[in-house]
């Protein structure tokens, strides 16, 4: 994938962002956004309401969210022609949705400040770089793979609940991939949402448009809260989002400037903390959509796809509160078979990428396992765990074969 390679040095991807736009990087910047926003955005709900918070602040906590990571993605995007998705950490999410509990949030909000300068430091100081320079190929495309597999068997294991809306997805995924590909996924959207009205499974009768109201809440801060919320969150993004996410735009073949990102992330962050915004992070999962075949077949112009994702959330900003529980109002049988469906290209070339090297298929084999498995320990997920595993089995063959 040279072309991937290749995207990082052009000079000005931004004056050229009208002649390669594509109606597939589009549609794939579309379905990573309702991929995204269809997850986390319910757990933040919950975790402000676990927490007390007024509705004005759970709205202020998701627009800063999605006005920061989308404004920091797409500026990034288009200034540097990589495909560079920045997400809200799920991990982070799920960690408050109890870690809130009995925490006044003016002391969360100094928690998530000290979280983000945390990234930004391990920015600043280059302490990323090395770290992903010594993920080999083969390890990078099985985490990929493992990260991915459970959403790509999701689409099988909702059939049994929704089989006409599944199967009609599934139908038009099929015939459209083999006459129109680069409409697959437009199609299965379309459709699944054409079933799913005539079915009754969309209750939009729930949505009430709100535009989002941007609450300032000045830090406090104390070490119960930093050592209870800050630390873990800082950890959790970065090994469950951060180093996942670069490993994945590495599997992709792009050559990310791994310190700079994860630095831009802490930045964007720390600016949105005030506003309630608990951490913002390189995506994983929501990257392999925008840096797989499905956004484009040319590795050099899938960053429409990212850009397109930024500028959504952008806009998405503007009324966030009212997005989330439109989201919530979507059959979750449409969004598992639209996830899965989205993702099989990016599954195929981890795989492949993972399966290439028979020096280190082992080693990929047991990344793709402990990835897939998804075992958890101390709040980090399987996606850290996976690598590790991967990295320490490549390493002890490694000596192997030396020896």
């Amino acid at each position: 994938m040279s072309g991937a390679g290749s995207s990082s040095t052009l000079s000005s991807p931004r004056h050229r962002a009208a002649q390669d736009f594509s109606v597939s990087a589009l549609v794939a910047g579309l379905v990573a956004v309702i991929v995204s926003f269809s997850g986390t955005a319910v757990l933040m709900v919950q975790a402000g309401h676990a927490g007390g918070l007024s509705t004005a602040q759970i709205g202020s906590w998701l627009g800063s969210i999605c006005l920061a990571l989308g404004l920091g993605g797409a500026v990034i995007s288009l200034r540097t022609g990589l495909p560079v998705v920045f997400a809200w950490s799920t991990p982070g999410a799920a960690l408050l949705v109890t870690g809130l509990v009995g925490v006044p949030f003016d002391q969360a909000v100094g928690a998530f400040i000290l979280a983000a300068l945390l990234t930004l430091v391990c920015g600043i100081f280059g302490w990323i770089d090395p770290i992903v320079r010594r993920i080999p190929g083969e390890i990078a495309g099985a985490m990929l793979a493992g990260v991915l597999l459970n959403f790509g068997m999701g689409v099988f294991r909702n059939m049994a609940g929704a089989p006409a809306l599944v199967l009609t997805m599934c139908l038009a995924y099929l015939i459209f991939k083999r006459w129109l590909p680069r409409f697959a996924i437009m199609a299965v959207l379309v459709l699944g949402l054409a079933v799913a009205a005539s079915q009754g499974l969309l209750h939009l009768e729930t949505v009430r448009w709100e535009w989002t109201t941007f609450v300032w809440t000045t830090p406090h801060f104390t070490l119960p809260a930093a050592i209870s919320l800050g630390i873990p969150l800082f950890v959790v993004a970065m090994a469950s989002q951060n180093l996942p996410g670069l490993a994945i735009l590495q599997a992709a073949g792009y050559r990310p400037p791994a310190s700079r990102l994860v630095a831009v992330t802490g930045l964007v962050g720390l600016a949105a903390a005030p506003f309630g915004a608990h951490s913002v992070t390189l995506g994983a999962i929501i990257a392999a959509i925008c840096t797989g075949p499905e956004a484009h077949p040319d590795p050099a112009r899938r960053y429409i796809a990212a850009a397109t994702y930024g500028i959504s959330y952008v806009l998405l900003s503007v009324a966030a509160g009212t997005v989330a529980v439109f989201f919530q109002a979507l059959p979750a049988a449409l969004i598992a078979a639209l996830t899965g469906l989205a993702l099989l290209g990016a599954i195929m070339g981890g795989m492949a990428n993972a399966m290439g090297n028979a020096q280190r298929r082992e080693a990929a084999l047991i990344t793709l396992l402990a990835t897939a498995s998804g075992v958890s320990f101390w709040g980090i997920g399987s996606a850290f765990w996976g690598l590790a595993a991967g990295l320490l089995a490549h390493a002890i063959f490694s000596l192997r074969a030396r020896a």
